[in-house]
């Protein structure tokens, strides 16, 4: 068994977008049971709110649409006060689009992070967590917290699963890790049907042509943007770009590739020297 990464953003949604991969995952994570109307992926809203235009990874409603779960995967060192914009404008959405407000409705964002860096909050301070959970219930001053509504935004990080993390997680986040880190001998438990589905759904062996060639554009587009994300910048400079070129190199892309995401030409694609 030879598994596809699931920090890559092609793979990531042909593993997560199966019905059965999904409502095992929200019962596991969430600890609820939903009965999935449909799935869809790089999900918008039309017409957008607002000024908020973002495709959702991972979109499905329940049959009694009484729920939305998105699943989201960020592989780069992200402004995570986005995540909390895209959680409400889809609580927006789901209250615009109801046939009757009053039905409960919740929606659960659930953000998948793959970077391999460490997160850091907006003091500079590590996150080193493996979950953080953001609701919108009010509490007390004293911490009583009332139970309004259900919505909840969660952000998961595989790699720093440890001993307090829940069983239930366990097998998800190695699959996750493992994916990443040991793709060609994978310790995952085949035990678990979800994960043996997940295994199945990204082994390599099992990728068309298509998701392969897609996949290498998916990952060349991300470290891209993961470096310009970094430096603050919608535009590299040459530098900026040579550092890119540089990392897909030693990644194995080809120059015709590297040099449609960089812009560079090949003569100097070609004389970049990696060791």
């Amino acid at each position: 068994m030879y598994l596809a990464r699931l920090d890559n953003d092609v793979i990531f949604k042909k593993a997560f977008s199966d019905k059965f991969v999904l409502t095992q995952f929200a019962k596991d994570i969430l600890g609820i049971d939903i009965k999935i109307k449909k799935i869809e992926t790089n999900k918008r809203f039309r017409p957008k709110i607002a000024r908020v235009n973002f495709a959702y990874d991972i979109f499905a409603e329940s049959k009694d649409e009484r729920v939305v779960i998105e699943v989201q995967r960020v592989n780069y060192d992200y402004n995570f006060d986005r995540f909390l914009h895209y959680h409400t404008m889809a609580i927006a959405e789901l209250q615009r689009s109801a046939k009757d407000y009053q039905i409960k409705q919740t929606v659960y964002t659930i953000v998948v992070i793959t970077a391999p860096d460490i997160i850091e909050d907006r003091k500079g301070n590590p996150v080193e967590e493996d979950e953080l959970i953001l609701d919108f219930n009010p509490r007390t001053r004293e911490g009583k917290v009332f139970d309004f509504c259900g919505h909840r935004l969660i952000f998961l990080y595989p790699r720093f699963k440890n001993k307090k993390t829940p069983q239930s997680y366990v097998d998800w986040f190695d699959l996750i890790q493992e994916s990443i880190n040991h793709p060609d001998a994978p310790s995952i438990n085949l035990k678990n049907k979800a994960i043996k589905k997940v295994a199945t759904l990204i082994e390599d062996d099992n990728l068309t042509a298509d998701e392969r060639h897609e996949a290498k554009i998916a990952a060349a587009t991300e470290i891209t943007l993961g470096l310009y994300e970094k430096k603050g910048k919608k535009e590299g400079r040459m530098e900026e770009k040579l550092e890119t070129a540089t990392k897909m190199k030693t990644e194995g892309f080809d120059v015709e590739m590297i040099s449609k995401m960089t812009e560079l030409n090949i003569d100097t694609i070609n004389q970049i020297e990696i060791d």
